[in-house]
């Protein structure tokens, strides 16, 4: 064996990288991370500050999408450049909103995303439920509207098969409940007005809302929408029930019955 070998040997690649059991993009590993531990190499945690500092100052207006969805992805990927991760999702899903309330499934076939990934961007969307829904619970809600309509758009707008959900009232128009009814397919979803009334008889409810979207993006009613929602009333008012409103939810814009004068 010649002498100093050992010193001759071709030098470790600086980024080699690790591999990754959970299915996240691979932490970069190497001579790098050896040297700074469990710390990102320095021009890494230098975009990440600089991006936490701007979100701090302006908010999520003053960032697009892709550096938003960059700061939900710094948790779950703490030591690894997450662009390409992020434009993977937009290129797919189209924006921000439409990657959280992806259906886990489809997430999942985006490459580079796993578990930790898609866990952290489900925890993002039920917390922006959770605050939306708090706006408008145990509240009247015919003087606080424009807080329910975020809450429906934040809860459904962007769904990618059809629910119909069903907002139960007291006598003083305070919203005791807030429950899904059903769930369908992409152009449809089963209702049965019985299931309805029978709730809304054990809640002691006065008056109902009834809400759902349209996957199309496109809120404008169908004849089967239509023709439910008139059998929807009619079995409530045998109930001394009111219905207020039915809401159809598209992406960018709702629709309501009573204001298009169909109810």
């Amino acid at each position: 064996m010649e002498p100093n070998r050992a010193f001759h040997e071709a030098p470790l690649p600086l980024f080699a990288p690790a591999p990754s059991s959970a299915g996240d993009e691979a932490p970069l590993a190497g001579a790098a991370s050896v040297a700074c531990g469990t710390r990102p190499p320095s021009y890494i945690a230098d975009h990440r500050a600089r991006l936490r500092e701007r979100f701090m100052q302006g908010g999520a207006a003053a960032m697009p999408d892709y550096e938003l969805l960059e700061l939900v992805l710094f948790r779950a990927i703490p030591r690894q450049d997450v662009k390409p991760l992020a434009r993977r999702l937009l290129d797919r899903f189209g924006d921000f909103n439409r990657v959280l309330s992806a259906p886990p499934a489809r997430l999942a076939e985006v490459s580079g995303l796993g578990p930790a990934v898609l866990q952290e961007l489900k925890i993002v969307e039920a917390a922006a439920q959770r605050l939306a829904r708090s706006r408008v619970m145990h509240r009247p809600v015919l003087t606080s509207w424009d807080a329910l309509l975020d809450y429906c758009h934040t809860a459904m707008a962007h769904g990618e098969i059809e629910q119909f959900r069903v907002l139960y009232l007291d006598r003083k128009n305070v919203l005791i409940a807030d429950e899904e009814q059903a769930r369908g397919t992409v152009d449809h979803v089963p209702v049965y007005p019985r299931e309805i009334m029978r709730r809304a008889l054990e809640l002691s409810a006065s008056a109902l809302i009834l809400v759902h979207n349209h996957p199309s993006g496109d809120p404008t009613p169908s004849q089967a929408d239509i023709g439910m929602t008139n059998r929807i009333v009619a079995a409530a008012e045998v109930m001394g029930i009111a219905v207020h409103d039915h809401l159809i939810i598209g992406r960018s814009r709702e629709l309501s019955f009573r204001s298009e004068g169909l109810l």
